[in-house]
């Protein structure tokens, strides 16, 4: 790994042995009329059209033929936001052909990456090569693209989400034209670098991301109950010493389930003989823990607490008491990504990192005056200010809280009683998961968003890229 660093650039052909090559097949015929439904079902919709283009050549020839047919383009990651952010009943661009490595730059710590790389395959690309993502969040199908347009983050105060990382980009504008967008940029090119690093798609396709790199690293974790309000109370004090903290909060229970995570230097990860009693025991207890306590129990949880919501506190109870403790280490990305298989609906808003005690507090009063029956947990993190315009995070360092509901429950209810909350301390929707707001609650939360929509109507006068969502949100 170190002779990997100190060599200034790589490009797709000095590490096609290590990576992923960047593909160059035929161009796929487009698919009609295909349903499709994000991951959480949400949202669904059945476009005229899916496309899976392999170069900037192909997304330019779906945008001429949307606009000759007068309809719209979305592009489409993984499926992953629960918006209606992807939605059409026009063109799709799937861009799962465009992905892998373009070029290493060790001198000036960056990675260009194809658009549709998937968050999953970044660790096989990088790592071999001494590099990693800065930060991660806690699943990893998305498309780089979609991570940065929807405003992905992990958690910790030292690191922004991906939009923050991103240091130029490709992209195919409505009027066919391929712009190379960095700080350095003029005209156009460098308005959109400063306006639209997450974008929400609504200014193009993207198809190539440059991004910042780290060496590669390993973390240490500790998982471990703490109680409610210490923990809220300290929370944003506590963010400031740790590389990484969340934790993880039943309603109505008075302990959290804390992750704090500590970068290390990469260790040598030995992997024992197949049949070794080694292997069969950790590869049981990671099963134990990933599998049967965190998914199958969180499921079974989650349909009894539904058909019979009077057992859901003790249910909660009993799920925040069963997760083990535990302290170990591994490669970065085997850390913070955990295994999702139980399906919910999400809203999350961040809060300025101050404000995220007394947030909780009246959050954790609203559901109990209710008398709320939740049983899935939230979800608090923090990350560091950034300068992206539409980041959740823009100009302040800040704390992200999750509220969940499982996927077969109405959510409406309790996302209406939080949101107000969320609101009243100047919240910011991730722009990925539910929420009411519209355009005219932006211009009060984000100080350059008069000019997104100035630049927005510039680049795409006719709304190839929008569709009802999106209207609401920049229109």
């Amino acid at each position: 790994m170190s002779n990997s660093r100190n060599n200034a650039r790589f490009t797709v052909s000095t590490v096609e042995s290590r990576v992923p090559r960047v593909r160059r097949r035929a161009q796929a015929k487009a698919v009609a009329n295909s349903h499709w439904s994000n991951w959480a079902h949400t949202q669904s919709c059945t476009p005229s059209y899916t496309h899976q283009p392999h170069d900037d050549e192909g997304v330019i020839s779906v945008i001429k033929a949307a606009k000759t047919e007068g309809t719209t383009v979305r592009p489409l990651g993984a499926g992953h936001s629960f918006t209606s952010v992807a939605t059409t009943d026009g063109h799709r661009i799937q861009l799962d052909r465009c992905s892998g490595l373009v070029e290493l730059d060790a001198a000036n710590q960056t990675a260009t990456l194809r658009a549709g790389t998937r968050l999953r395959d970044t660790p096989g690309i990088l790592r071999p090569l001494g590099w990693a993502l800065p930060n991660q969040g806690d699943v990893d199908p998305q498309s780089l693209a979609g991570a940065i347009s929807t405003g992905t983050h992990g958690t910790g105060l030292g690191f922004t989400g991906f939009a923050g990382t991103v240091k130029g980009f490709k992209i195919v504008t409505a009027d066919g034209v391929v712009r190379h967008c960095h700080p350095d940029a003029e005209g156009i090119d460098g308005e959109l670098y400063r306006l639209g690093r997450l974008g929400l798609g609504v200014f193009g396709v993207l198809t190539e991301v440059t991004m910042s790199v780290v060496p590669a690293f390993d973390l240490h974790a500790d998982e471990h109950r703490e109680e409610f309000d210490s923990l809220r109370k300290s929370f944003a004090e506590r963010c400031k010493e740790a590389d990484h903290l969340e934790f993880f909060w039943f309603p109505g229970q008075r302990e959290t389930l804390v992750k704090h995570n500590t970068r290390i230097a990469p260790q040598r990860h030995r992997r024992p003989s197949r049949n070794s009693l080694k292997q069969r025991l950790g590869n049981a207890r990671t099963y134990l823990n990933d599998e049967v306590v965190n998914n199958m129990g969180l499921l079974a949880c989650c349909e009894i607490a539904k058909a019979i919501p009077a057992t859901t506190d003790t249910i909660n109870r009993i799920a925040t008491n069963t997760v083990p403790e535990r302290r170990y280490s591994n490669e970065a990305h085997k850390v913070f990504v955990s295994p999702r298989r139980v399906r919910f609906s999400e809203m999350e808003y961040s809060v300025p990192l101050e404000a995220a005690s007394d947030v909780l507090g009246e959050i954790r009063d609203a559901i109990a005056r209710k008398r709320m029956k939740i049983s899935f947990p939230i979800e608090v993190r923090s990350a560091k200010a950034d300068d992206v315009a539409l980041s959740t995070a823009y100009g302040r360092d800040s704390a992200y809280i999750a509220i969940h509901r499982y996927w077969k429950e109405n959510y409406r209810e309790y996302f209406n009683l939080i949101e107000p909350i969320f609101k009243a301390h100047e919240g910011r929707p991730h722009w990925g998961k539910l929420h009411t707001l519209r355009a005219e609650d932006f211009s009060q939360r984000y100080p350059l968003f008069g000019e997104v929509q100035a630049l927005r109507e510039k680049v795409d006068p006719q709304g190839i890229f929008l569709n009802e969502h999106l209207r609401d949100l920049f229109c």
